[in-house]
């Protein structure tokens, strides 16, 4: 390995590094907020690699990775994204009875899965950072194995991810057979002057595969129960790591392979796209569960977000990292006034803890009603701003029905958003919410950065440019 090359995996490599430092405190018996304030200081240090190689890009490290402006990206919205997951995972494990030390090890372990799966340009780096992604998540998932859901959660989420991989790896396969290479770029030149159905056969199994970890009709089944039944933390994780590392990977291989240019991988993704968006807000709208109804939601997004990933040319790629972005930000929100709102018994899934929320907590109301107006897609919000990046790249190529059922399902949407906004203004009950017996230190810094996510999704609403420039120039 080269000088170049370490300085390109540098941001990894301080990723390993930091599951090792939490082992080595958890052995010298630290306590929980030691382990937390290291945590936090070793994300800090992985954006501040990530900054000092930024120069340096891209970097060839051959054959697996290839680390450029694309990866820093999804790199660096994984990292954003773990730094508010821990510090709510702080607030959810210290009053509950599990010990969270070794939680914080799978979590960096599962971090790094993901943003392995960002640098991939070949099966093999594909495929590992996946599974150190899933065989993490597993645990995370019932790491409060003494509840009723958390056991089944695991169990569901477990027996389907290897499903799935049997499927990626079958798929694989069947490529490598059809082309002799397991390298994207080689992949894409051999399929140029041969294009069989036994290539065909395998995108297929592959596109089973990732159809599960993004949760897109019909592989969806395990998505409510296991969002249930995880802590919320874990769920938010879900939510927004694995699925940022996932679409990474898959955009950079339909990018490679010109994926585009085959009609019926296009209709294959347009009718992913098209079901998720009208199954996922269906089921949405049947929900009183909040932790499902967002479980649900996440389907319909992820539908959206498939349509700017149709086009294939700059101004999709662009609209759907933006929409990805503001989505990231308004489900760590969502889930950190849940974190904050969940009692030591169980999690803030059911209406009752909403109802007339801002004449007991005004701050959360306020989080919450950003949340769910950003998640509706109105105006001066990003999610408005990503929906409508994300029309415009679908009309720009002419994706007529994808864009029309965008279009209608966002509208049913509304009811279900609309209908948790209302329940934050209605009358409060007569027992109020029970405080948090929190450090005062860490519960001012979670209020705080709640805040600071709705406003950053406000930000992004009014004056999208910033971070449209700011993906431009990696891109």
């Amino acid at each position: 390995m080269t000088s170049l090359q370490f300085y390109g995996l540098l941001p990894f490599i301080v990723l390993a590094i930091a599951s090792v430092v939490v082992i080595l405190l958890i052995a010298f018996k630290q306590s929980h907020t030691l382990i937390q304030v290291t945590g936090f200081g070793m994300m800090c240090l992985v954006i501040f690699s990530m900054w000092y190689v930024r120069d340096r890009l891209p970097v060839d490290v051959p054959p697996l990775f290839v680390v450029d402006g694309f990866a820093a990206v999804f790199t660096g919205l994984i990292v954003f994204c773990v730094l508010v997951v821990g510090l709510l995972s702080f607030i959810y494990f210290e009053e509950r009875e599990e010990n969270p030390k070794e939680y914080y090890i799978l979590l960096f372990l599962s971090t790094l899965g993901a943003a392995t799966l960002t640098i991939s340009r070949h099966f093999i780096s594909f495929f590992l950072g996946l599974e150190i992604l899933s065989v993490s998540l597993y645990a995370l998932i019932a790491y409060l194995r003494t509840r009723n859901n958390a056991v089944e959660a695991g169990m569901k989420y477990l027996v389907l991810a290897a499903l799935s991989s049997a499927f990626l790896l079958f798929g694989m396969a069947l490529i490598y057979m059809e082309t002799g290479t397991m390298d994207f770029a080689t992949i894409a030149r051999t399929i140029s002057t041969s294009y069989s159905p036994l290539f065909i056969t395998g995108m297929g199994m592959m596109v089973v595969a990732i159809g599960f970890k993004l949760a897109l009709v019909p592989f969806h089944l395990w998505a409510a129960d296991v969002y249930q039944g995880a802590p919320s933390p874990v769920t938010s994780f879900i939510a927004t790591v694995s699925k940022i590392g996932v679409f990474a990977v898959l955009l950079r291989f339909a990018q490679a392979v010109q994926l585009q240019k085959y009609p019926s991988a296009l209709y294959i993704f347009a009718g992913l796209a098209i079901v998720s968006m009208i199954i996922g807000n269906v089921l949405a709208l049947q929900q009183q569960n909040i932790k499902r109804l967002l479980a649900y939601s996440s389907i319909a997004h992820f539908g959206y977000l498939l349509v700017a990933f149709l086009p294939g040319n700059a101004a999709g790629v662009q609209a759907a990292i933006f929409y990805l972005s503001a989505y990231s930000i308004t489900l760590l929100a969502a889930f950190g006034c849940i974190t904050m709102l969940s009692t030591k018994e169980k999690d803030a899934e059911s209406p009752d803890f909403y109802r007339g929320l801002f004449w007991q907590n005004p701050i959360l109301a306020a989080v919450l009603t950003v949340v769910m107006l950003s998640l509706a897609g109105i105006p001066l919000t990003g999610g408005f701003m990503g929906k409508f990046m994300v029309l415009t790249s679908g009309v720009q190529q002419q994706l007529w029905f994808p864009v029309i059922v965008l279009v209608v399902t966002s509208v049913l949407g509304l009811y279900y958003y609309l209908r948790i906004i209302s329940l934050l203004f209605a009358e409060a009950p007569a027992a109020g919410l029970r405080e948090k017996n929190l450090h005062p230190f860490f519960n001012f810094v979670t209020y705080t950065a709640l805040v600071v996510l709705a406003l950053l999704l406000l930000g992004i609403g009014i004056l999208p440019g910033l971070l449209i420039d700011g993906i431009r120039q990696f891109l």
